[in-house]
């Protein structure tokens, strides 16, 4: 057997290692695109795991705030009841 007839000559398999290049390199950028695709999606869940975070604790926030307008108001109630009951025992003495 010489080299001729082998049965494959430099430029065919020239071509072949092209068209696998080829292929792996349109394999590797979809491979990529999914990838990027799949980041893009965990961090838009996050960015929206974050935003409902947020809600909620500016929910609490008001909720606590008005807690403690209420407490406020009772206390100054209170302290008006007790400074009225105060002067009433005064005078009672």
């Amino acid at each position: 057997m010489n080299a001729v007839d082998s049965g494959t000559t430099w430029p065919e398999a020239v071509l072949i290692l092209g068209i696998v290049f080829a292929v792996l390199l349109l394999i590797g950028g979809a491979a990529a695109t999914v990838l990027e695709s799949r980041k893009a999606k965990v961090a838009a869940q996050q960015d929206a795991d974050l935003r409902q975070l947020v809600g909620r604790y500016e929910q609490l926030a008001e909720k606590t705030l008005d807690a403690q307008q209420r407490t406020a108001a009772d206390v100054s109630e209170l302290r008006s009841r007790t400074a009225s009951i105060e002067q009433i025992l005064r005078t009672v003495d």
